[in-house]
């Protein structure tokens, strides 16, 4: 039977955090008929939401003892709280109230190891802990967002009808599923962030080349990026583009999104993702530039100075067609965007591999169909690549998508070309160009990078005409005083 305080009715669940997240999944829940107890840290937050909520089924604590109290068993916890510190503090005030089988879930965006090791703690005293991924910001948060939960598979069978009923849907399903063992959730999560960075600093550099090539205004640029909403570049981030350069701030009369300083923030998980990618020695050169990207932007005053200083001889004019422009833009932010999620793919993988979570790639793509921001049609392609190889080692071997690079590769080129002589940095764009011409090389320079480190570090190196023979090192000093062939003396 259900357990709860006597002076409290019983809740189906609850929500530790009241910030935007917490409030707009506990209002979403309601509308699934689910109750809901809530606490805050500030406790007058969780007055005014009942008060401000008194036609729903919330129940306002006004201490954790209070809060898990008023929850049915097996207990079914949501913490919507800053990543850190935070969560290992309330995880400490509330480990007292919790009994054997409860489900304590972290939405917010963890460190994946952290919550490796959360997991085994909680292991311990018999409660389940899941590290969920949750994207869709405030929107998908109260409509249908995108969850990704890693935990107990047998436990996640308890919380699966909840976030099925509240989860963005498609045509393919509920956009949820149960991601992997103890971190997969929240390590996905990540990757999916690294992606997301990826592909917003791509479609900024789009905008960049058609602002400064073409001196197209917002306007223009906002019905280019809708007319493209409506090709296969649709998505979610292409179409809040179109909507961002449409708008006008009313105090000054000009575009909003020129009145925006351009200095872009960062939460960290693009950072974790690039530091993972290290770890694991798989190469994300498009993510990567993303991140450096936003840290030169942030730069401002030292770019003023040198926008002074340094006198380039780039050309800053174009003079081709802007039709045939417009398209190669267009076709280049298609084959970077399929690079980039090629890259965050392989991630996923070589993670998975690493902790034994048995992630499921075509299920991930599946679930950032809807609610979540790197939702796109492209979503559908990447789903049939894994059903058609499921050990797919990277998208850019599958036949549909190297169709498309192929297709896309000459106007990809000559655009590169062309905004590099003008003096447009596009180091998403480029990024994506090398990695794909990298991939495809059987054979790169790093022979020569090799013979260096053995020359002055005595790395060794594996002979080209018998790698399987193992490791040699080479006394390239004594070459060095060998007589040279066809001399004499």
């Amino acid at each position: 039977m259900p357990t709860t305080s006597p002076d409290l009715k019983a809740a189906q669940f609850g929500i530790i955090g009241l910030g935007v997240m917490g409030e707009n999944l506990a209002l979403n829940l309601d509308d699934h008929h689910q109750s809901v107890a809530v606490w805050n840290l500030e406790t007058e937050w969780v007055d005014r939401f009942v008060q401000n909520n008194a036609d729903r089924h919330f129940v306002g604590a006004k201490s954790l003892q209070q809060f898990c109290h008023s929850l049915e068993r097996p207990r079914r916890i949501l913490m919507m709280i800053k990543a850190g510190d935070p969560v290992d503090q309330t995880l400490q005030k509330i480990t007292p109230y919790l009994t054997p089988g409860d489900i304590v879930l972290d939405g917010g965006n963890s460190y994946f190891k952290d919550t490796i090791r959360r997991e085994a703690s909680a292991r311990h005293i018999l409660v389940h802990y899941f590290g969920m991924g949750v994207s869709g910001g405030k929107e998908g948060a109260r409509y249908g967002a995108s969850f990704m939960p890693g935990g107990a598979h047998a436990a996640y069978e308890q919380v699966a009808p909840i976030l099925q009923a509240i989860a963005a849907k498609t045509d393919c399903g509920p956009c949820v599923t149960y991601v992997g063992p103890d971190g997969a959730g929240h390590f996905v999560k990540m990757v999916h962030n690294g992606i997301e960075y990826g592909d917003m600093q791509l479609i900024a550099e789009a905008y960049e080349i058609l602002n400064r090539a073409l001196g197209l205004d917002a306007q223009e640029l906002s019905d280019i990026f809708g007319e493209w909403n409506r090709s296969p570049l649709e998505s979610y981030l292409i179409e809040i583009t179109s909507q961002i350069l449409g708008i006008i701030d009313p105090e000054s009369g000009n575009p909003l999104v020129n009145m925006i300083l351009d200095k872009a923030g960062q939460k960290g998980t693009g950072k974790w993702t690039a530091q993972v990618a290290l770890d694991l020695s798989v190469p994300i050169p498009t993510i990567a530039a993303a991140i450096d990207a936003r840290m030169l932007s942030g730069m401002k005053d030292e770019r003023v100075i040198a926008s002074r200083l340094i006198k380039s001889s780039a050309n800053a004019s174009y003079s081709g067609d802007k039709k045939e422009l417009i398209q190669a833009v267009h076709d280049a932010l298609y084959a970077s965007k399929i690079c980039s999620y090629a890259q965050g793919m392989s991630l996923i993988r070589a993670g998975s591999d690493e902790w034994k979570w048995d992630v499921n790639l075509r299920e991930m793509a599946r679930i950032w169909k809807g609610g979540c921001i790197i939702r796109a049609r492209f979503l559908d392609n990447i789903m049939r690549a894994f059903e058609r190889q499921p050990d797919l080692p990277n998208l850019l071997l599958d036949a549909e998508f190297m169709a498309w690079l192929l297709r896309f590769e000459g106007a990809w080129r000559k655009l590169i070309a062309t905004v590099v002589q003008m003096g447009i940095p596009v180091p998403a764009m480029s990024a994506s160009l090398s990695y794909f011409d990298s991939y495809r090389s059987a054979q790169l320079p790093q022979n020569l990078t090799q013979a260096q480190r053995d020359f002055f570090g005595a790395h060794t190196y594996q002979r080209a005409d018998r790698p399987s023979a193992g490791f040699v090192h080479t006394d390239w000093l004594g070459l060095l005083r060998l007589p040279k062939k066809g001399t004499f003396g």
